[in-house]
């Protein structure tokens, strides 16, 4: 049995298509029965309830010869790096109780820095927990920034005729579509090719600057000539706020992009074999047109 958390996400429904195309024994973990029943209907199993639990966590690990680990995502959390570990915690207990031999966690590039990285200082405090853990084989896979993150501007696109951000538009930096990152981590739990405590980057196919991206788009969706905004920090964060976020989450994020602009993590790293993925941006703009004009 392979166990997956956050089956409903980006990453973690396409790795159930990829384990159950392979006719694998697969478990899926997530909070709506009804978003898990199409898996269900493919010959899954289903467990509903909190990832906060780690009894419930727990009996769902159960019986796994590996799991893919991640803290899902509360834009809502008045203090996201304490609710991380939280989260974090109640994962790093069900793996121990559970007696799992392998587990994948989802990281983040930057997890190797200590400060300035928003959001991803709480990843690596999972990853320093989970490395306590005897007995388990650990995988930390650290993607860089996710393409489907331009997904959240598409309203803006429509209201304003902009796509903005806090990231400066000239800088070329990591991408990467979560269906790599899916394929990646279907890899190492197929083969369970890992041991001890390990981690692997990885950057996507090639650095891509906003302006790009954002030519890619507007091509894409019939708006050659949609402009790029780079916003202040406090235009960034006001605008974050309005969209419902936690004050928390919006200041961090925006620190996350503040790392970014000053090179600290995510711009200007050779690839290799093992940190290159290959689905450029072009490519993914098909499915940003797709889910734009519907």
């Amino acid at each position: 049995m392979l166990t997956i958390m956050g089956a409903t996400g980006n990453i973690g429904s396409k790795l159930a298509d990829r384990l159950l195309e392979k006719n694998q024994r697969v478990k899926v973990i997530g909070r709506s029965a009804d978003r898990l029943q199409p898996f269900v209907d493919r010959g899954a199993t289903a467990a509903v309830g909190d990832a906060g639990d780690s009894d419930f966590l727990s009996q769902a690990f159960s019986g796994s010869k590996a799991v893919f680990a991640m803290i899902p995502p509360d834009y809502a959390a008045q203090d996201f790096r304490q609710y991380q570990n939280e989260i974090g915690r109640q994962i790093a207990t069900a793996i121990e109780k559970s007696s799992v031999s392998h587990a994948v966690n989802l990281s983040s590039h930057g997890a190797d820095l200590s400060d300035k990285t928003g959001p991803i200082k709480g990843l690596r405090d999972q990853e320093q927990r989970l490395n306590q853990l005897d007995a388990v084989d650990i995988l930390h896979l650290r993607p860089t920034f996710f393409m489907e993150n331009m997904l959240m501007n598409i309203d803006m696109i429509k209201n304003m005729g902009i796509n903005g951000g806090h990231i400066r538009g000239d800088l070329p930096f990591a991408m990467i579509a979560t269906e790599d990152i899916a394929e990646v981590a279907a890899q190492h739990l197929l083969e369970l090719n890992f041991s001890g405590k390990t981690v692997r980057d990885l950057l996507g196919p090639r650095d891509i600057s906003m302006e790009e991206v954002t030519r890619i788009i507007g091509e894409k969706i019939g708006k050659p000539d949609l402009p790029y905004v780079h916003f202040s920090r406090e235009e960034y964060i006001n605008g974050l706020l309005q969209a419902g976020l936690a004050k928390d989450m919006a200041e961090q994020l925006a620190e996350l992009d503040a790392g970014i602009n000053d090179r600290l993590f995510g711009s200007g790293e050779p690839r290799t074999q093992e940190n290159r993925t290959s689905t450029d941006f072009k490519q993914f703009a098909d499915f940003f047109a797709q889910v734009y004009q519907s």
